[in-house]
């Protein structure tokens, strides 16, 4: 009886701050504005609306809640269910454990995930809940959906190289499964039942074993090495996006670079994931006009005429040239009409000079983009 009293009941409390509606108003009966988790847990999941909390959640501050939030919630909790799926069918081991031989993109996600399993769990440790939650979003969905998994595609179809293929199946089985674990306390119910699909070693994922930071998943170089690679490959695309150049149209990649065996054995990444042709390191670069791409490690050379189809490009760009004489014409008309200039309001009128200001420039540019294609 008694001698329980004088034991400490918590020795941490958390004390989060308020659940607001959308605009930031108190939730009220009065106004109307609670919400009904249950109701939110039937539309979108109970995993979808505890990891929209949870990333609310920063000490001393209120969090607003709103519908898009949870959306984008469950946007993660598709995207762990897709790339989950996309492991399991590729997988023919039946037990999960570290890669015995793991290639660079093994071991930059090894890494990575190391190191993000050893940040969350001290967040975790001070109650820093919302900084831990925002680490396993970006973990999960960019390093490993966005990009291992594209990195991994190629050695799980081609059924040459066994060796291969096993240390990408145990990389994506080891790291998936214990992204879940990281994941689980924020999400239980989706990451339990992923768990029990993969290879396992535990009745449940509650009772497993959380992940420690390993200095033996500590790879350092071979990590600085993908990053050159990615950052380049990156770069082509955003270049590439820019010109709107689809995917399917390949080009030669000429990369100047101080660090030729990085990119000579991460050619077949460029190949893959930034649709070259071919990859030449350190050789003569064509003298026509060539698109050029930079980043901290390399210079990156493609040939104009194997991205873009000049004719049609030339017609593209004649077109959007009247229309923007067009325009400028319309405006001049407006403007150099002295009853528009006098009557209509000042600010009217500002805006017209303004949009005129606008479209000489573009078309400044546009007759440079025609000039750069040459006849």
């Amino acid at each position: 009886g008694m001698e329980h009293m004088k034991q400490i009941p918590f020795h941490d409390v958390l004390i989060h701050g308020l659940v607001r509606d959308a605009q930031g108003r108190k939730m009220s009966k009065s106004l109307g504005n609670g919400i009904d988790p249950l109701e939110v847990i039937d539309k979108t999941g109970a995993d979808a609306l505890r990891f929209t909390l949870a990333t609310g959640n920063a000490p001393g501050n209120d969090m607003r809640f709103s519908d898009e939030k949870v959306e984008a919630s469950r946007n993660f909790a598709n995207k762990i269910w897709n790339a989950s799926r996309f492991v399991l069918m590729n997988l023919t081991i039946d037990k999960c454990e570290k890669p015995a031989h793991p290639e660079i993109a093994d071991k930059w996600i090894l890494s990575k995930f190391n190191r993000v399993a050893g940040e969350i769990t001290e967040n975790l440790d001070k109650y820093e809940i919302g900084i831990a939650v925002s680490k396993m979003y970006d973990f999960m969905w960019d390093d490993f959906c966005d990009w291992y998994i594209e990195l991994v595609k190629s050695r799980l179809f081609d059924g040459d190289n066994e060796q291969s293929k096993l240390a990408a199946q145990q990389t994506l089985c080891y790291v998936l499964s214990n992204t879940l674990k990281l994941l689980h306390p924020v999400m239980p119910f989706i990451t339990e039942e992923i768990y029990q699909t993969l290879p396992h070693d535990c009745p449940s994922i509650m009772i497993s074993e959380w992940p420690k930071y390993d200095e033996a998943l500590n790879f350092e170089a071979e990590e600085a090495e993908m990053e050159k690679l990615m950052a380049l490959i990156k770069a082509i695309r955003n270049s590439r996006a820019e010109m709107n150049v689809p995917p399917s149209k390949k080009a030669s990649v000429y990369i100047e670079t101080d660090y030729p065996e990085v990119f000579r054995e991460g050619a077949g990444f460029i190949v893959r994931l930034a649709s070259a042709s071919e990859v030449r390191i350190n050789e003569q670069v064509p003298s026509e006009g060539t698109v050029q791409v930079v980043t901290s490690a390399a210079k990156a050379f493609m040939p104009l005429g194997e991205l873009i189809d000049f004719e049609k490009e030339r017609e593209r760009l004649g077109k959007e040239r009247e229309k923007l004489l067009a325009e400028i014409a319309r405006i001049e008309g407006k403007l150099s009409n002295e009853k528009f200039v006098e009557r209509a309001p000042a600010h009217l009128v500002e805006a017209e000079r303004e949009k005129r200001e606008k479209a000489a420039a573009m078309l400044v540019k546009l007759e440079e983009s025609i000039a750069a294609l040459g006849k």
